[in-house]
């Protein structure tokens, strides 16, 4: 398979992820760690589901290929994430020693790999790691627009109906 069919399998992968988050509520977000041309292992959202802040699908993620492999080091792994890392993310990242990141969407708010700063590709850090930007981003865009959409339109919904009581 050529690297480019690969990568928008892999991507998919990631979105189908994502999408297990909006069902159960959750921001859809979802990753994918692949080593060796191999998925091993996927997570999305999680934070409300949780209560916690650092329930995102890429440190997940990261959890759960370093119990798979018995290692943290994820050396030669290839991340694919529906949206830009952010700060924390991408500092899992680094310090998990992921090879390349592969994401879809851009993240103007929190976005730590070129958007408002790339965190990965910074030399001052001991480890540096391939950004690839903007797979399937019309895609992974759309699905957390259209979810925060229906979150206005119920929020929107809700006070209107408080109004009329």
């Amino acid at each position: 398979m050529l690297q480019e069919n690969q990568d928008e399998y892999f991507m998919m992968e990631a979105i189908l992820e994502a999408k297990k988050a909006e069902l159960a509520g959750e921001v859809p977000i979802g990753a994918i760690i692949v080593l060796n041309g191999e998925i091993i292992a996927r997570a999305h959202n999680l934070r409300e589901s949780n209560q916690s802040a650092v329930a995102h699908a890429e440190l997940l993620a990261i959890e759960k290929a370093c119990e798979k492999i018995g290692s943290w080091r994820l050396e030669g792994a290839k991340l694919y994430v529906t949206l830009e890392p952010c700060p924390m993310c991408t500092g899992a990242i680094i310090l998990a020693r992921i090879q390349k990141v592969i994401f879809g969407a851009s993240d103007p708010k929190a976005g730590c790999c070129g958007t408002l700063m790339n965190l990965l590709q910074d030399s001052r850090f001991n480890h540096q790691c391939e950004v690839v930007s903007g797979l399937k981003a019309e895609e992974c865009g759309q699905l957390l627009s259209q979810f925060f959409s229906e979150i206005r339109k119920r929020k929107k919904e809700i006070k209107k109906k408080n109004t009329l009581i």
